[in-house]
């Protein structure tokens, strides 16, 4: 199975092509994202904005070197709930050719790790309204569609 040897860690700004890529290779997330060169900066501007962020990270899974997968976390504090904290994931991704082989799960498994390690009673994540297969393996993996998402998009 790929997921063995899989090592997950922050991502570094040389990991920035890499993960450009793989976002780039997603046909169905309808993002925009792009390898073309003239993009990049618009990407290094986010990823020093994250990695600036004590309450996000962004992370790297990578395997034989390679960079097979990303996934961002984000810490979300708010009043309700006596003032819990919550991580919420987003922006999975797996490299195309390797899906289905653990990769994924290996790492929300590592968020779910790490807010438990933080004491968070939650986390939580919105998926594309399209992605079937992603609904499912995140069922499959305990978590629930308690909520309705709804987002605006802004000119």
């Amino acid at each position: 199975m790929p997921s063995q040897g899989l090592l997950i860690r922050e991502a570094r700004e040389s990991d920035l092509i890499s993960l450009i890529g793989l976002f780039a290779a997603d046909a169905m997330g309808g993002h925009g994202d792009t390898t073309d060169p003239s993009a990049y900066d618009d990407y290094l501007h986010a990823f020093r904005a994250i990695t600036a962020s004590s309450d996000q990270t962004l992370y790297a899974a990578e395997l034989g070197g390679e960079i097979v997968g990303t996934f961002q976390t984000i810490i979300v504090t708010s009043l309700h709930g006596r003032g819990s904290s919550a991580m919420i994931i987003e922006s999975v991704q797996t490299r195309t050719d390797l899906r289905g082989q653990g990769i994924g799960a290996a790492m929300i498994n590592f968020c779910i790790d790490e807010a438990k390690g933080r004491g968070m009673k939650m986390v939580q994540l919105t998926s594309n309204a399209v992605r079937k297969d992603a609904h499912r393996f995140y069922e499959r993996l305990g978590f629930k569609p308690t909520h309705l998402g709804l987002k605006m998009t802004l000119k």
